[in-house]
């Protein structure tokens, strides 16, 4: 065949060719690694929308402070919170109302964020962009307006946004109580909020029965057992407290997280107290709660991640600011008690909750369906 009798005949209409496939939306979520919880809330919301089909990337809104501006804002938050009531009243007096003191705070640390920030988003504009860090919120409202096309989602799990969580040019805030929504509003009368679940990651929803559990960790059926944590950076008397609880005849799964000096601690209390069965930072979480019969913990995502496996809480109350209002609301939601931040009352509240703690509900208290219908929803809203 020639050459020519490949062309069309003039004036046909051209034929069609191979179908083009749409261009896949890109998302931008920015992180914070201020504590796991951050990082939990951005794989889980990029997790769905990979599911349905777009590509995305997850930034670290510390490390975009820099190779010293990061390290040294973590190190203050540190010293912050090892201060009693230092972070309290930042907190209550600057972050959760507003002042000059907070306003200063977030351009500093915004001014060096946004131009590394533009480079990403120059370099392939998103869709649309999650902060689930005040620090990524506050940066992506200043640039937003240079990408019209561009949706901005904040999504808060604190019970009381503070100030810096609410930005201008912001086109949806998701919280997880209706309390955070009037915090959000505080701010912003007039602010697109939704209350959502909190997601989770998967192994929450797919638990071992407790006999199971504790076979692997070869804890006996018939004896008390439970999970001691507190957060990533492992604040408060873990090590004393799980020493403690094993000299009453309670074992305790104590994880350190990414606290290698109370790893260490731990690991000392263990030789000393066979009770004590001390992890360091693990994945292993829904099945040590799955073990447990009580889950003592700091004010935090762990607890709905306990509540879904059916465990009842002891909330220690060690976290500052934000710390202090997430508990509230634990207490309020019923099935958790509290206890302060020694040794000997984290054991004396640890029995009198397991002598009236029930015995374990077969199977998750809920599925992701929920959690997933409604981010979908949520996103609809904002055109997407």
């Amino acid at each position: 065949m020639s050459q020519h009798a490949l062309r069309p005949a003039p004036g046909s209409p051209p034929r069609p060719g191979p179908p083009v496939e749409p261009a896949t939306r890109h998302a931008l979520l920015l992180s914070g690694s201020t504590g796991m919880g951050h990082d939990v809330l951005a794989q889980a919301c990029a997790a769905w929308l990979e599911s349905v089909g777009w590509s995305t990337q997850t930034l670290d809104s510390m490390r975009l402070l820099g190779r010293s501006g990061g390290p040294a804002g973590e190190s203050v938050f540190r010293a912050m919170l090892s201060v009693p009531g230092l972070f309290d009243a930042f907190h209550f007096a600057a972050l959760r109302t507003g002042n000059r003191l907070a306003d200063i705070v977030d351009s500093t640390a915004r001014r060096t964020i946004l131009p590394r920030l533009k480079v990403h988003l120059d370099s392939r504009p998103p869709d649309l962009t999650i902060s689930v860090h005040a620090t990524g919120a506050s940066a992506i409202s200043m640039l937003n307006r240079n990408y019209p096309s561009m949706r901005h989602v904040v999504f808060c799990t604190d019970v009381t946004p503070h100030r810096l969580w609410v930005q201008p040019s912001v086109d949806l805030y998701l919280v997880t109580s209706a309390v955070a929504e009037q915090a959000v509003r505080r701010f912003q009368p007039r602010a697109h909020t939704l209350v959502v679940p909190t997601p989770l990651r998967a192994g929450f929803y797919d638990v071992p029965a407790q006999p199971q559990a504790r076979f692997r960790l070869g804890i006996p059926d018939s004896e008390r057992c439970v999970l001691l944590m507190s957060g990533a950076w492992g604040i408060g008397p873990v090590a004393e407290a799980a020493e403690a609880l094993g000299d009453a005849g309670v074992h305790v799964l104590a994880v350190a997280g990414l606290n290698s000096q109370l790893e260490r601690k731990l690991r000392a209390a263990a030789r000393r107290q066979p009770l004590v069965h001390a992890f360091g930072f693990c994945d292993q979480i829904p099945a040590l709660m799955a073990a447990s019969d009580l889950v003592i913990t700091s004010s935090g995502d762990t607890c709905i991640e306990a509540r879904t496996v059916g465990r009842p809480l002891l909330l220690l109350d060690v976290v500052q600011g934000h710390g202090r209002d997430n508990l509230q609301h634990e207490l309020e939601l019923g099935d958790a008690a509290v206890t302060s931040g020694r040794a000997r009352d984290v054991v004396r509240s640890a029995l009198a909750a397991l002598d009236h703690a029930k015995p374990p509900a077969l199977g998750p208290a809920r599925s992701p369906d929920a959690w997933e219908s409604a981010f979908g929803a949520a996103l609809a809203t904002i055109g997407l």
